[in-house]
Parts: C-alpha cells; structure tokens; sequence
C-alpha cells in the first residue's frame, strides 16, 4: 500500500513518511480543535453538536494540515493536494500541473 502511495503521488520514501505524518498530526489537531471550539459554546452532545462539529471539522481540516505541512516541508504538496481536492468537490479551480 505504501509503494502504490509513492508512486501515485512520485515521492521518495522519506517524503511519504513525512507526508503520512503530516496528515496525521492535521487530522489529530483537527479533532482536537474542533471539540475545544464547540465546548466554548453551551451545546449538549446531541444530533445538533454532531452536524456543527462535522461542519467545523470540514473547515478546519485544510487550514491544519497546510499549517503543519510547513514545519515539515511539505507545503509544496499538501498545497497542490487541497487545491485538487477542492477542484473535485468543485470549489475553486483545478490546479495546473496535476497528475491523475
């Protein structure tokens, strides 16, 4: 599974290991940050906090994991990736230079 990750993606072995962090620390800050966002507010753990911290989570994926992709060095890609992401779900326009 790793291999085909690197190729798909045409990194060496060590941006792939840096890359998986990256989205791993986002991810886990996400998380994070979306519940301590959410209990600021007085909302019970009900279907409503489910929706707004699915909403919130959705957001703020993007902006942790381009801000973590910094201090790692891999800005480049993770930039790239949100962009084609974004181009998928049709927000934005689709990136230059992007592989398939």
């Amino acid at each position: 599974m790793l291999k085909r990750l690197q190729q798909k993606w045409n990194v060496k072995p060590a941006q792939l290991v840096l890359i998986i962090c990256t989205f791993a620390i986002g991810g886990s800050l996400t998380g994070y940050a979306g519940r301590k966002i959410l209990n600021l507010f007085d909302l019970n753990q009900d279907w409503l906090w489910i929706l707004l911290y699915v909403i919130l989570i959705t957001i703020l994926w993007p902006l942790s994991v381009i801000l973590v992709s910094i201090p790692l060095g891999q800005f480049r890609f993770f930039n790239r990736y949100i962009h084609k992401l974004g181009s998928r779900v049709g927000i934005g326009k689709k990136p230059k230079n992007i592989q398939k």
